[in-house]
């Protein structure tokens, strides 16, 4: 495990959503609040949010794997990363923090975010890994094969983080088949629900902000 990323002191808001939140509201929102943040006037947030069901496109989609086009909304995201879905009954969180403040190494902070999420999943009782090659969390399923359950797609814009992770609590799976999701054919995509951990979101939030302080250091 690595080193807490903070080496400031400064308070970090957190803010939890209910209902669907559009993903352009969204997009709206952390592009307005990355530029308050590098300018000093608001401070780093977590954003937990749901969407309604839609894909979005990184930097690195391709268009052959957007299998469906008609099925959801596509939106250009601007992450890193490949095509990937968003829906009801995943919890999206979302990471808009200084990283100058925590070492200015972009590499360093997607390994965080995995950390972060694997210690909030081992709280749930599930074992989340990462595969090298593979950005994201995954599990091993008990047929032996491998599932994703965690993806991970970050933009950094003046040193200030945004976009996040979205980890599968229970999400309808079969929307996945629309899309190659994050381009990796060879393996599927699982949730908490289905490898068996019966669990709410409140519950998932509360291993995420539990596990926070442990890999990016104290609020």
């Amino acid at each position: 495990m690595q080193e807490p990323l903070v080496v400031s002191n400064a308070a970090i808001e957190w803010r939890t959503s209910d209902g669907l939140v559009p993903y352009p509201e969204a997009l709206a929102l952390m592009e307005e609040r990355v530029a308050a943040i590098r300018e000093g006037r608001a401070p780093e947030l977590v954003w937990f949010l749901e969407h309604p069901p839609l894909y979005t496109a990184g930097t690195s989609a391709e268009p052959s794997e957007l299998i469906d086009p008609d099925r959801f909304p596509v939106y250009a995201a601007g992450r890193g990363g490949r095509y990937t879905y968003h829906g009801p009954g995943q919890r999206v969180a979302y990471l808009l923090l200084d990283l100058k403040r925590r070492g200015g190494d972009v590499r360093r902070f997607v390994q965080a975010i995995e950390d972060w999420v694997i210690r909030a999943l081992a709280r749930l009782g599930v074992k989340g890994e990462i595969r090298e090659g593979r950005v994201g969390i995954w599990v091993v399923l008990p047929d032996g094969s491998e599932a994703k359950i965690g993806a991970i797609g970050v933009r950094v814009r003046r040193w200030v983080s945004y976009h996040g992770v979205a980890i599968n609590l229970n999400p309808d799976l079969d929307h996945f088949q629309g899309i190659v999701p994050c381009g990796i054919s060879e393996h599927g995509v699982t949730s908490l629900h289905a490898l068996g951990a019966e669990v709410g979101m409140a519950e998932l939030d509360a291993a995420l902000r539990a596990s926070f302080a442990e890999v990016f250091g104290k609020e």
